[in-house]
């Protein structure tokens, strides 16, 4: 009997999701949750770097929670937790720290915009790479399903726990990311990536009306109805590809080359079509919802099995920098 390679990955509390979160992300974990022994986590203790009004963190990580069933995880299958349930990891980030220099960390992404954005940027925001790399490293992770965006932290999980093998002896994977190239980047309704910061998503639970006003604001050229239009380039049908199928997917292409579609109509088309796929979310969210203690059990019993794990590799790290005595 073979044994499943770990998957670990997470999204952070820090508002509601989008189908862009949904596709780049929570599409995959449902996807593998057969193929891999899944860890899920709602990674509540980064989301300190920008949240801290506690009664919003407390809502988000349970609408979290309700999002990431209703999208088809099952508990049955993987392990879904809270970040903060399983306490080993910032020791063993702080252990990270202790062999990382500033300028290696200095190059990490998201601290280099931070700094574009802010006049000071705190220490988590610094240091975010290593609690990332202790959440992945800590659970013996293989994959990791990322964005494109997010690579790089992969890349410095990977330098960590090749430094610290390498420092204090064989004890971590080198984990691989896994990146799926058609949703490398989901596009937003601006034809930017979506983003909750460009204020250009939808909502993965969104409303007929919500959907409606999303989809009637994205930008077109000013071409007429019978002028053809190329469907490579405009940003409604770039939201075609992920919600249009089948013969009516290439019934639409055929029609904007040739010229025969108005924006006015491909819109119409799409927002249908977006209302079909979101409709069954919002009921299963719905029906959760009304179930609240099952949802804080799944998480309870997620961080558990999560944090037994997790202190079974810490007992061994400990001994390995030399702080277990006799």
């Amino acid at each position: 009997m073979s044994v499943k390679k770990i998957l670990l990955s997470g999204i952070q509390p820090s508002g509601r999701v989008h189908i862009g979160n949904y596709f780049g992300a929570m599409k995959q974990f449902v996807d593998l949750q057969d193929t891999y022994e899944s860890y899920i986590i709602i990674v509540d203790l980064h989301a300190l770097t920008s949240t801290q009004n506690p009664e919003e963190l407390r809502q988000n990580i349970i609408d979290l929670a309700i999002d990431y069933l209703a999208v088809g995880l099952d508990p049955k299958k993987i392990t879904l937790y809270k970040q903060s349930d399983v306490p080993q990891v910032t020791e063993l980030a702080w252990i990270f720290e202790c062999i990382t220099t500033m300028p290696y960390l200095s190059r990490a992404h998201a601290f280099k915009d931070a700094q574009t954005q802010e006049k000071e940027v705190n220490v988590g925001t610094f240091n975010y790479p290593m609690l990332m790399a202790a959440d992945i490293l800590i659970q013996d992770t293989d994959i990791v399903p990322v964005g494109q965006d997010q690579k790089q932290h992969v890349e410095i999980s990977r330098d960590t726990a090749e430094k610290f093998n390498r420092t204090f002896g064989e004890t971590f994977k080198i984990p691989e990311p896994y990146i799926l190239p058609s949703v490398q980047t989901f596009p937003g309704t601006d034809g930017q990536k979506m983003s909750k910061s460009y204020g250009n998503t939808i909502g993965l639970f969104a409303s007929d009306k919500e959907i409606k006003e999303a989809v009637m604001k994205i930008p077109t050229d000013s071409k007429s109805v019978d002028e053809p239009k190329n469907p490579e380039t405009d940003n409604v049908f770039a939201l075609h590809r992920f919600f249009t199928a089948g013969p009516e997917f290439d019934e639409l292409r055929d029609r904007y080359e040739a010229g025969g579609i108005g924006y006015q109509e491909s819109k119409e088309i799409l927002v249908r079509n977006i209302n079909r796929f979101i409709a069954p979310l919002r009921e299963s969210r719905g029906k959760l919802e009304k179930n609240m203690k099952m949802v804080l059990e799944v998480l309870r019993e997620g961080g558990k099995q999560a944090s037994k794990r997790a202190e079974e590799k810490m007992s061994e790290v400990r001994k390995r920098i030399g702080i277990t005595l006799p």
